[in-house]
């Protein structure tokens, strides 16, 4: 049987870690708080938001919630954002996605302060990982690399493939895998002979978006395999990009879905908050 790799007790560590971190911050007279901006009352955004809140508070960080009408136009979202960038008291800020067909999401992310910016999307950020400088980092591929190291997975001298080239998950993350030595190959939708490079891959992570598209045919014996994907199957029921109960008997490791990158997340977003504020 394969390690299952726990992404709710591997992310529970994290906290638990932050917590005592931010406690140590409040000593010294440090105070952390995160703003948090949702348009709308998308359901699945609102459950986002909702646990974003809940590390929050777990973690002993401050949340402030901005929840504005669905139809809030560019205008006033980018207005709101200015005020929060001079907020000396607001070390990070969130704008949940998707947003509403009338506001430009690029330009949103553009106008957060690159200091404030936890999620790691503005150019600033992306570009600082591209070339090795300090910045945050997108969180979902922050999380994966934790997952791998707390799990005991070398990744230095690996060989990788990520299926997926997304700026919230694909390219990062193979930005990452090249910080960590691994040597990466991106697979999309245009890639050929698909099998054939995901086969050669000691490490395989999935964030291509289509529900158990990955069978054991795509998996070298013996792989690490990390599933990205969340979507609900005919039964209404959880399920990943990897088609688990298929690929499982072929891999050495494996994140189910969910509890494995999902809760990853939220910890990386909460770790990136804790560094905004500890960096004044």
């Amino acid at each position: 049987m394969p390690q299952i790799i726990d992404g709710k007790a591997i992310s529970a560590q994290i906290k638990d870690e932050l917590k005592e971190k931010v406690q140590r911050l409040k000593e010294n007279g440090v105070h952390i708080c995160l703003a948090v901006v949702q348009v709308g009352d998308d359901p699945a955004s609102s459950v986002y938001v909702g646990n974003k809140k809940k590390a929050c508070a777990y973690i002993g960080i401050e949340s402030l919630s901005y929840e504005l009408p669905a139809e809030t136009t560019q205008e006033e979202l980018l207005r709101l954002i200015g005020e929060l960038n001079g907020r000396a008291d607001v070390n990070g800020i969130l704008v949940q996605l998707p947003l509403p067909a009338q506001i430009d999401e690029d330009a949103v992310i553009r106008a957060i302060d690159p200091k404030k910016d936890v999620d790691g999307f503005h150019p600033q950020s992306v570009g600082a990982l591209c070339i090795g400088q300090p910045g945050f980092v997108s969180c979902t591929p922050a999380g994966i690399i934790q997952l791998l190291r707390r799990s005991g997975v070398e990744i230095a001298g690996k060989e990788c493939v990520v299926i997926g080239r997304s700026n919230i998950v694909g390219k990062p993350m193979a930005l990452l895998l090249l910080r960590e030595n691994a040597t990466v190959t991106v697979a999309h939708s245009k890639t050929r002979n698909l099998q054939e490079v995901t086969r050669r891959a000691d490490i395989l992570i999935v964030a291509v978006g289509k529900p158990r598209m990955i069978t054991r045919e795509y998996v070298k014996e013996g792989a690490v395999v990390i599933d990205v994907g969340v979507h609900r199957n005919e039964n209404n029921k959880l399920c990943g990009d990897v088609d688990y109960e298929d690929v499982a008997p072929v891999c050495s490791a494996i994140t189910p879905v969910p509890g494995g990158v999902g809760p990853m997340t939220i910890a990386m977003l909460m770790n990136n908050c804790v560094e905004a504020g500890s960096a004044r």
